[in-house]
């Protein structure tokens, strides 16, 4: 649906209320902690905008050891569609994704408290103790230690030439 006099396009949640265009999309990012069973309190906005537009299933997985991602159950069933073929699972990469991920990954739902499970081993791998960073990533939410994604940010900054590529990029994918 689309405002034609702020030309703000709009999505209806499951109850045919109107979201602004910043709540169709997990973007931004909190500080929040882990507590000792190894549980993040989802950040607020994240959380409402997840169990509106989502509900409260979730997948915990890992895609590098830096950092841990948060999929809305249905974000993580659609983009796990891409095997669904069958004969599709027996390509190489598909079939190390698919096993680096749910070797690692958990289903799990956000408690009464608005909390999300994140398992022993991905805590370690990732460094995450303490004081963490949630960030939005538009569909699902990635878990970092703070000084670990500092690190990264600083070691790889972005250039001239990624800002040129995300351009075209998104040229390239919008509707005309």
């Amino acid at each position: 649906m689309l405002d034609k006099a702020l030309s703000i396009p709009y999505i209806l949640s499951k109850n045919g209320t109107e979201w602004d265009e910043l709540g169709n999309f997990l973007i931004g990012s909190y500080t929040a902690r882990i507590d000792k069973s190894g549980r993040i309190k989802i950040p607020e906005k994240f959380r409402g905008i997840i169990e509106e537009r989502y509900g409260k299933d979730l997948f915990v997985t890992s895609l590098t050891d830096e950092s841990i991602q948060i999929y809305p159950y249905p974000v993580w069933e659609k983009l796990a569609q891409l095997t669904d073929e069958g004969l599709f699972l027996l390509k190489p990469n598909v079939r190390n994704f698919m096993l680096q991920v749910n070797l690692k990954g958990k289903h799990c739902e956000i408690d009464t408290k608005g909390r999300a499970l994140i398992s022993q081993v991905l805590r370690d791998k990732a460094r995450l103790e303490n004081e963490i960073e949630v960030v939005g990533m538009n569909n699902h939410l990635e878990v970092w230690n703070k000084e670990v994604l500092e690190a990264a940010i600083a070691e790889k900054p972005l250039t001239n030439e990624d800002f040129e590529r995300i351009s075209e990029i998104s040229v390239r994918g919008k509707s005309e």
